[in-house]
């Protein structure tokens, strides 16, 4: 299995950007998508339901359905643009 690319994150306050040597791309995270990035790295086996509640206590909000849906939004996006692996 070949190695994964490296990815070099820079964080100024609750906002970041991530370059992804693998495919020369930067992303820009927002609060919201970097907190979620941080809590699936953090916790690689977590299930959707299970990021979205960490997440919802890392943010201390509410963990509501509206919320979950969010968080799986957001985590759908980081998978496509290839910064976060598939489930």
């Amino acid at each position: 299995m070949p190695a994964a690319p490296a990815r070099l994150l820079k964080c100024w306050g609750d906002e970041a950007v991530v370059y992804d040597s693998g495919s020369g791309d930067t992303h820009y995270l927002k609060p919201l998508t970097l907190a979620l990035y941080q809590t699936c790295r953090e916790h690689p086996g977590f299930t959707a339901d299970e990021i979205a509640a960490a997440l919802a206590q890392r943010l201390d909000v509410d963990d509501t359905p509206q919320f979950r849906e969010l968080a799986e939004d957001v985590l759908q996006h980081l998978r496509h643009v290839g910064l976060l692996e598939s489930a």
